[in-house]
């Protein structure tokens, strides 16, 4: 598929007692939000990064002139906004609105502003309904897809949140044009983890003109995503809440959400899981699990499209703390997403030290 023009509709969940939802990618697709709202709703809250103030604005006018009470709700950029506070600023907003059970709330953004407007809209009044308007790469292919919201915490990267699936997806393939090319690039890492654990297409088109890869301009750009969204909306239709498959979806974040609280979440997120998934493919090599020229592979692929794939070497014991918290952690017992072979993703629980620092080794800067 390379007609960027084309409308792809994507289904998720429908199984396992979840309302199914699609995920739209194409171009002008705002004319598809009513749709998704219904016509229940009387109010629509918009949430917005600061970034994207003209956007939101845009919305809620585009939104009132079509009758409803629309508001604009402005957060922080990025990470920032995923906090306790800023939450509780959404729901402020919401109650001095008179916001109820049949309005809707609306996240447009990156990753980091669906994760939040999804949690806000999962906790007003034990749940209202909410669209996804994802406008990066990473917000798109991961954060908006699936149900899972969140807000960070002191100790951790979204410790604190709830499954809380959206009414609909929107991505716009116009999103991107302007989007730096650093954040475009970050997102890959998503793109190339969902091309390890699920389809080597993806892998293959990518190292076909990487260049290309690295800009929404490629021709291969809809063609990724719709092949990245795929991968997790199979993988989460059968597993809503994490109680099994679902976490093959994490290769690479284990260590990437110790580095990101480690930065204080000023790395990008992308950049982490690159660091993150080389990590994991030279643990799994060691464990004697993952061929040689695959774990290569991951170095070869990543760095083509200009992500990092080093990590401070000093800061592995700060590392290795904040993992033994991470919510796919049981107990004291450290458990990481490994690959036996492209496309062949496994738990490896409770590795040997000594393998865990040999691994950390091999991405030390």
């Amino acid at each position: 598929m390379t007609d960027q023009d084309q409308v792809t509709r994507i289904q998720v969940g429908g199984s396992a007692g979840t309302d199914p939802y699609e995920v739209l990618v194409g171009r002008q697709l705002l004319d598809e939000l009513p749709a998704l709202i219904g016509t229940q709703a009387r109010r629509v809250a918009v949430i917005h990064p600061e970034a994207l103030a003209d956007t939101g604005e845009a919305l809620r006018a585009d939104l009132a002139e079509q009758g409803y009470e629309a508001v604009a709700i402005q957060v922080p950029n990025a990470e920032e906004a995923k906090t306790a506070e800023v939450a509780a600023y959404c729901w402020k907003a919401l109650g001095q609105t008179g916001f109820t059970r049949s309005d809707v709330v609306v996240g447009v953004g990156g990753g980091a502003t669906t994760d939040l407007a999804g949690f806000v809209a999962a906790t007003w009044l034990r749940g209202v309904r909410w669209v996804a308007v994802p406008t990066t790469v990473l917000a798109m292919v991961d954060a908006a897809v699936g149900g899972k919201t969140g807000i960070n915490t002191a100790e951790g990267k979204n410790l604190v949140g709830a499954f809380h699936p959206p009414a609909g997806v929107l991505c716009d393939l116009a999103a991107l044009d302007s989007l730096p090319v650093h954040d475009y690039v970050s997102g890959l890492a998503e793109v190339i983890k969902a091309g390890f654990i699920a389809d080597p297409v993806i892998l293959d088109l990518i190292e076909e003109d990487p260049q290309a890869a690295r800009t929404p301009a490629g021709p291969h750009t809809a063609e990724l995503l719709v092949r990245s969204i795929r991968v997790k909306a199979e993988v989460v239709s059968g597993d809503l809440k994490e109680a099994g498959h679902r976490e093959i979806l994490n290769y690479g974040h284990t260590l990437a959400h110790a580095i990101e609280k480690n930065e204080r979440y000023k790395w990008r997120h992308g950049a982490a899981v690159s660091v993150g998934m080389v990590f994991a493919a030279e643990l799994g090599r060691l464990a004697g699990r993952l061929d040689d020229a695959t774990a290569d592979r991951h170095r070869a692929i990543l760095e083509s499209v200009g992500l990092p794939l080093t990590y401070r070497g000093d800061q592995w014991p700060k590392l290795l703390e904040t993992m033994r918290i991470d919510k796919k952690s049981r107990g004291d017992l450290l458990r990481f997403i490994v690959l036996d072979a492209i496309g062949k993703p496994t738990v490896l629980e409770g590795p040997d030290p000594a393998v865990l620092i040999a691994a950390y080794g091999e991405v030390s800067a």
